[in-house]
């Protein structure tokens, strides 16, 4: 037989989409057409139902960049179309390029409900499916002008700023000239449904999707082939309409052949990935979430077996707050299981970045918001597109009563293909978390078969289980699954050739995938942080942003221990409502695309505003606190917030200072330079305002290498092959220009040495200081920054032969190799550190701290005289032109230090010291802490009033070492009750953990375990 193979399948592509599938909505009249353009941002739905609308028709242009303007459309059906099902055929103009990031709408009514959402690839709304001849038929559609950013084109994204054209104002300012109309209304209609060739293009469809994916050699191809075939043949080209049932008969064999007994499962979960805030502002995210649950609860009123998950708790809240009537539709359908509220967090935030105890209050805030509205105990952490997993997060989700774990994002590692799909994700401190990242290799799934097919072939545990997941449905403007996904969800639940799809929720294969597991002798497992080899840029770019989080979390951490502590001394009241709103807007910051600094610049714009009014109110929390505890005197007392003593005042406490270790030690001139020295160290600066020697005095043992300087700022051409904001890749360290001349190096008053530097456009300047008893060397910058796709690096060349680094993550640390044996260690490059980085020898090393930098390198070599040289550098700023074409432009002020002869412990100590600096004000009444701890590797992170409104007493705390402790905790009032809870400070059984003895708590803490206390206080 003759090789036609090629001829018929261009034939049924050619004949599908130009002529079946316009033949669904082929019976058409036009809407009359209205509108109203939105002077300003959107307005309330009554607003625009009740405005004064003129006249429009299809072909004109509407919605300069981020405009709203609302259509009225109209039509009477045609009497001879009574009894047939009617949908609108609205088509805004919709960019073509992708399933969203285009114009967008909302369909109402006249009383202003909700009815679904418009999307590029999904324009029809229903409207009857028995017409009445001479009905009259209005909507409105709040359509939103949204521009395209980055997906230019079917398929490709375009970077930089000519994705934008050029320096487009109306990124970072919607004040600013948002330009000409984007987009132009393509049709508006009236149309009958015509069902059977509705259900003839599906039909199709999945054969023309199931070919190509099938060996040219097989069987099954070719009779799918002629089946597709014999169903063309029976097309009437001119009356598709009528001898659609007659194709649907001659392909109904070869779709009801069933799939095979081994065929892989599919679980296909309805999803749509709705970004917080990234190519739009948090407003635009808003109208994004009641689109979408619009769509999915339409389409759940069709199609009872559909499911859908939500993640992130703060979109819903938005929809509560703003679209009670689309919220209202989602409780309803969560009641009948098909809308299913998942993820355990308030949103899907970075967490590289993320301190520890925001990460707590993400499952705190996400759980309980999902028990309170929906009556759901949430058991997945539904976290797909995030830059990397730290490895404290198996413990947290352990403790928050999460069982399982999903994420994607990990397939798109550029260096090592991630060796499994469903797996045992072991944390730092051994918790073990059921896990699986689905082998589709996307969380915008279709359900095509080309996205089927891959997921059998890419799945890594075919030897031992046979089920992996799949989350469909469009994003990001897509407006979620749609009907066709459903329908190809239908005819590949058991069709030969095709894995078997099923839709159903994560639990349903989580469970069922943990079964298999079990039986086949268990799953395997992967110890340590899931490290993205990607996106490594995520770590500095957008510093104001990184530096308003940072100081978001500490800020909080001093609210909540001094309101604590003042109301349970002096009845003070606490501030649970401030204190939760507070905590909602740090963690909305967290998103995965504000926090890394990935957004377009009114994002960054508004976030970096948001964090001043943060701190401003924070501030005002504390002060009235510590008035209320500091009372009355004529001395000054001295609060430290830290977990650790200092100056003679104890840790999370207040005390009159004693002795004053503050003070920084005057330079001493010399012909070459400044000489610091207070006894315990000693550091010379040279001319060049460079550290030539940092020297321990007690180890007679000096830090830097021979002939090498420290604090070396280095900039490099940054300018990686694409993701501008997000990357940076291996080859910037190619180019480096070490900035050695300096304009001015001198001494300030107060003890310290300036250091001024100019290049480019750009202005640095530096203060080095040395407090007395300190083995901590303090560099305060301040950076007026002007350069363009450019990275600055502080770089620090010790003479230690470090076998791996020592990074601080939440509630921990984790070791990494400074080698570079496998592609898996050359992959971590650019690694993320919180407040410090170790490096050292069994007996000695250094660490440097910081304030507000999380990305750090370091690297290894071995000199001609034998010894080592371990460089650590941070990354402090990045100026990428995408999506925020001024990124990190301007005045930033940082500071980092170099910690000399200090262990882990030591590293541990002065990262809190150098984020919680001391707090001074009037009084001469000592400060009793309300919890101590008489362990210095057992931190205590968090002391709170339980969110109950009890009075109960809160404390959370963490082994800090990475070794057993046994611990004492002393409670700062009469304790009538002790316990262990989890992170929703519900009671655990955990008696192992700590027992109570004589008004104290007594603890046993294994390696990085974490641990909350809940304490009653005793009344009288």
């Amino acid at each position: 037989m003759h090789n036609d193979r090629e001829l018929t399948e261009q034939r049924l592509r050619r004949v599908l989409n130009e002529r079946i599938r316009p033949a669904v909505h082929a019976r058409a009249v036009p809407l009359r057409v209205e509108v109203w353009d939105v002077p300003g941002e959107p307005v309330p739905v009554p607003e625009g139902l009740a405005a004064p609308y003129r006249p429009a028709r299809t072909g004109d242009r509407w919605g300069p960049a981020w405009s709203t303007s609302w259509f009225r459309v109209s039509g009477t059906i045609p009497d001879d179309w009574a009894g047939l099902p009617v949908e609108a055929v609205l088509d805004l103009g919709f960019a073509t390029h992708s399933a969203g990031f285009s114009a967008e709408g909302l369909v109402h009514r006249a009383d202003g409900t909700a009815v679904k959402a418009l999307n590029p690839r999904n324009t029809w709304v229903p409207v009857t499916e028995s017409a009445v001849g001479g009905e009259e038929f209005t909507a409105y559609i709040e359509a939103a002008a949204n521009p395209v950013v980055m997906h230019t084109a079917p398929g490709e994204l375009t970077f930089g700023p000519t994705a934008v054209g050029g320096r487009a104002p109306w990124l970072g300012d919607p004040a600013a000239d948002p330009g000409e109309p984007l987009y132009r209304l393509k049709r508006l209609d009236l149309a009958v449904v015509d069902r059977p060739v509705y259900e003839l293009v599906q039909d199709l469809e999945v054969v023309e999707q199931l070919m190509p994916e099938l060996s040219p050699d097989s069987p099954r191809r070719w009779q799918l082939l002629r089946a597709a075939e014999r169903a063309l043949d029976a097309v009437d080209l001119h009356d598709i309409g009528g001898t659609a049932a007659a194709a649907r008969a001659a392909l109904a064999p070869a779709l009801a052949a069933p799939a095979h007994a081994s065929a892989h499962r599919i679980s296909a979960v309805g999803h749509a990935h709705i970004d917080t805030a990234w190519l739009w502002p948090l407003r635009e995210t808003v109208r994004k979430v009641a689109r979408t649950v619009s769509n999915v609860t339409q389409l759940m009123d069709d199609h009872p077996e559909f499911k859908f998950v939500m993640s992130q708790a703060q979109q819903l809240a938005w929809l509560k707050r703003h679209r009670p009537d689309v919220y209202a539709r989602a409780q309803e359908k969560a009641k009948t299981g098909q809308f299913l509220p998942t993820g355990s967090l308030w949103v899907e935030p970075d967490t590289n970045i993320s301190g520890g105890e925001a990460l707590v209050r993400q499952f705190v805030h996400g759980k309980r918001f999902f028990l309170d509205e929906f009556g759901v105990e949430t058991e997945e952490m539904w976290l797909p597109d995030t830059f990397g997993y730290n490895a404290a997060l198996p413990q947290l989700m352990k403790l928050a009563g999460v069982r399982w774990f999903l994420t994607q994002k990990i397939s798109w590692n550029t260096t090592n293909k991630f060796p499994h799909h469903t797996f045992w994700w072991e944390g730092i401190d051994g918790t073990r978390i059921f896990s699986h990242f689905p082998p589709v290799d996307s969380y915008n799934g279709e359900l095509s078969g080309a996205e089927v097919a891959h997921s059998v072939r890419n799945f890594q545990e075919k030897a031992a289980v046979n089920s992996s997941l799949i989350p469909f449905g469009y994003g990001d403007g897509g407006g979620g699954p749609t009907r066709e996904m459903l329908a190809r969800a239908a005819r590949t639940a058991d069709l030969e050739g095709s894995a078997r799809v099923a839709v159903e929720g994560p639990a349903d294969f989580f469970e069922r995938a943990h079964a298999e597991y079990e039986a086949a002798g268990g799953a395997p497992v992967w110890s340590g942080e899931l490290y993205l080899e990607f996106h490594r840029g995520t770590l500095t770019s957008q510093l104001a942003t990184k530096q308003g989080n940072r100081r978001s979390e500490h800020l909080l951490r001093e609210a909540e221990l001094w309101a604590a502590t003042a109301a349970v001394r002096h009845g003070h009241p606490y501030p649970y409502d401030a204190l939760d709103r507070l905590w909602k807007t740090v963690l909305l910051h967290q998103f995965h695309d504000i926090l890394p600094g990935t957004s377009i610049a009114w994002v960054h714009r508004e976030a970096e505003e948001t964090y001043t009014a943060v701190a401003r109110e924070l501030e005002g929390l504390i002060d009235a606190a510590q008035q209320t505890l500091a009372a009355d005197g004529d001395g000054t007392l001295v609060f430290n917030a830290a977990p650790h003593a200092r100056a003679g005042v104890p840790a999370l406490g207040a005390a009159p200072r004693t002795e004053d270790t503050s003070a920084p030690v005057p330079p001493l001139a010399t012909a070459d330079g400044f000489v610091l020295d207070n006894g315990l160290v000693r550091v010379v600066i040279d001319a060049d305002g460079l550290i030539t020697s940092a020297y321990d005095l007690s180890a007679a043992r000096e830090a830097l290498a021979p002939g090498a300087r420290a604090n070396l700022l280095q900039l490099h051409q940054d300018f990686p092959n694409q993701w501008d904001a997000w990357d940076i890749d291996a080859f910037y360290r190619n180019t480096v220009r070490d900035l050695t001349e300096a304009e001015s190096v001198t001494v300030v008053d107060g003890g310290a040495v300036r250091v001024v530097r100019t290049f480019g456009a750009s202005r640095i300047e530096q203060t080095l200081s040395l407090a007395a008893g300190s083995r901590r060397l303090d560099v305060d910058t301040v950076v007026d920054w002007h350069e363009r796709e450019k990275l600055l690096k502080a770089a620090f060349p010790l003479d230690v032969r470090a076998a791996h680094s020592t990074a601080e993550i939440p509630f921990g640390h984790v070791e990494r190799p400074t080698h570079t044996n496998t592609s898996w260690d050359a992959a971590k490059f650019e690694v993320c550190a919180h407040r410090f980085l170790h490096v050292g020898e069994r007996d000695w090393g250094c660490a440097l701290v910081n304030d507000s930098t999380y990305g750090h390198d370091i690297t290894r070599d071995v000199r001609p005289d034998g010894g080592t040289t371990t460089t650590v550098r941070l990354s402090l700023l990045r100026s990428a032109r995408f999506p925020d074409p001024d990124q990190d432009q301007g005045t930033h002020r940082l500071r980092h230090a170099l910690l000399i002869g200090a262990g882990v412990s030591d590293a541990v100590r002065e990262g809190y010291h150098l984020n919680l600096p001391e707090r001074t004000r009037p009084g001469s009444t000592p400060v009793a802490p309300l919890a101590t701890v008489d362990h210095e590797g057992v931190v205590i992170e968090a002391v709170k009033l339980a969110d109950d409104h009890s009075g109960d007493v809160v404390v959370r705390l963490y082994e800090a070492r990475g070794v057993r402790a046994r611990a004492t905790l002393t409670p700062g009032f009469p304790l009538a009750a002790a316990g262990t809870t989890d992170l929703l400070e519900r009671p655990l059984p955990d008696p192992a953990s700590h027992e109570v003895a004589d008004g104290d708590v007594r603890l046993t803490l294994r390696p990085f375990q974490i641990l909350t206390l809940r304490l009653r206080p005793r009344t009288a």
